[in-house]
């Protein structure tokens, strides 16, 4: 499956034509890196050819700087937490590494970059934005056009697509990657379940449905004659009959 997003950034993004994968998300401070805020915590799920692969990336940072009161509610993060932990020059070219080269999904990524790009800025190394590495999807976006006019934060998402979140009491960078891309797959129906239970099957759509060659010949189209059509409607009759006036077809005929 592809899909393309555009923001009104103008950014463009098509996903599944680049193999790798990262989901990525942060915590932070606080809103706004204009603000002064900076990153405490990156978190990276590693995603090839569509299978979580459970190589990933986290780290805390220490941010030199106090967490918001109303920031710290969301994430649960503390200073005292995030005391002798690397800062993010310390950890920044192992991050980039790992992220490199791969498409990045992330929900409301234009959060998340904006204080990625920020930090890498604060570094005064010229390094280049974060958009210069990598594609990125906008995973909110995406959401945004499947499901508009719905709530499409990462909480609704799971409630909408069956996705266990019970774990997630509070905001967590590893955490949320985790379970986005498990939405992610969902959302661009790459994977289901043979079953309902929790043994069941999951199978990747994409190796199964193949697009039907513009070149096969027209099918040939057989109408049903008169008598047959007679016959149809009493199968629908007896149908109807025996399910107390639940048969859709019937009403469909």
């Amino acid at each position: 499956m592809e899909v393309t997003i555009q923001d009104n950034k103008g950014w463009h993004w098509v996903t599944d034509k680049i193999m790798r994968k990262i989901i990525l998300d942060t915590e932070t401070t606080g809103l706004s890196p204009k603000q002064g805020h900076r990153i405490i915590e990156i978190g990276c799920v590693e995603m090839v050819n569509r299978r979580i692969t459970n190589r990933n990336f986290h780290q805390y940072l220490q941010p030199d700087r106090q967490i918001d009161p109303g920031a710290a509610r969301v994430h649960g993060i503390t200073n005292d937490q995030l005391k002798g932990k690397p800062r993010f020059v310390d950890i920044v070219d192992e991050f980039m590494d790992f992220i490199k080269g791969a498409e990045l999904i992330i929900h409301n990524a234009r959060f998340d970059v904006g204080f990625i790009n920020h930090e890498l800025q604060l570094l005064n190394q010229n390094r280049q934005q974060l958009e210069a590495s990598c594609k990125i999807l906008d995973s909110l976006a995406l959401a945004k056009k499947l499901h508009p006019s719905q709530k499409n934060n990462l909480d609704a998402l799971c409630k909408r697509y069956n996705i266990d979140n019970s774990n997630r009491q509070l905001h967590g960078a590893l955490l949320d990657s985790e379970i986005l891309a498990e939405v992610y797959l969902a959302m661009t129906g790459g994977q289901v379940s043979l079953l309902s239970s929790g043994n069941a099957q999951q199978i990747d759509i994409e190796n199964i449905i193949k697009p039907i060659s513009s070149n096969r010949a027209k099918l040939k189209l057989i109408t049903p004659n008169k008598e047959e059509l007679e016959l149809h409607q009493q199968f629908l009759s007896r149908i109807d009959k025996a399910s107390k006036g639940k048969c859709l077809w019937q009403e469909l005929f």
